[in-house]
C-alpha cells in the first residue's frame, strides 16, 4: 500500500553488506564420546531366577520369576493351596517351595486372600 516502504524494502545497503561479507561463521559437531559398552543401565550381577512352579494355568503364566519373587498364577495357587490345606501348606512350606523370605510369606498369607466364588441356590436367588 505505501510505495516508499516497499523501496526501502528492496533497496541495497552497501555499509551493511559490506560488514555482512566480514563476518565468517565456523562450526563444528562436538567430539562423538564413545560410551563403556552401555553398561550403565545394566545390573551389576545377573539375576538369579527360577523356573515357575506350572499349573493348570502354566499357558497364561511366566516361565522364569526372579529368586524371591512370584508370579500372579503362583501367588494366586500357594493362597489357594494354605486356604484349603493350611496345615500342609504352612507358611515355611512356601517360603522353602518358592524360595521367598518367611516375614513376605507371612504378610502375604496374612493380608492377601482369595476371592470365593458362592452359587446360591436357586430357591435363595428370590429372596436375594
Amino acid at each position: 500500500d505505501h510505495p516508499e516502504i516497499q523501496e526501502e524494502i528492496y533497496r541495497k545497503d552497501d555499509r551493511l553488506l559490506t560488514l555482512l561479507k566480514d563476518v565468517y561463521v565456523e562450526s563444528k559437531d562436538p567430539p562423538v564420546r564413545v560410551k563403556d559398552g552401555g553398561g550403565e543401565h545394566l545390573p551389576c550381577k545377573q539375576e538369579e531366577k527360577r523356573l515357575t512352579k506350572v499349573g493348570h494355568l502354566g499357558a497364561l503364566d511366566v516361565k522364569k520369576v526372579p529368586k524371591g519373587k512370584i508370579s500372579i498364577v503362583e501367588a494366586l495357587t500357594l493362597l489357594n493351596n494354605h486356604k484349603l490345606h493350611p496345615q500342609i501348606w504352612t507358611a515355611e512350606k512356601i517360603a522353602v517351595e518358592y524360595s521367598l523370605e518367611l516375614k513376605e510369606v507371612n504378610s502375604l498369607l496374612e493380608f492377601f486372600i482369595p476371592f470365593t466364588v458362592q452359587e446360591f441356590p436357586k430357591e435363595t436367588r428370590k429372596a436375594i
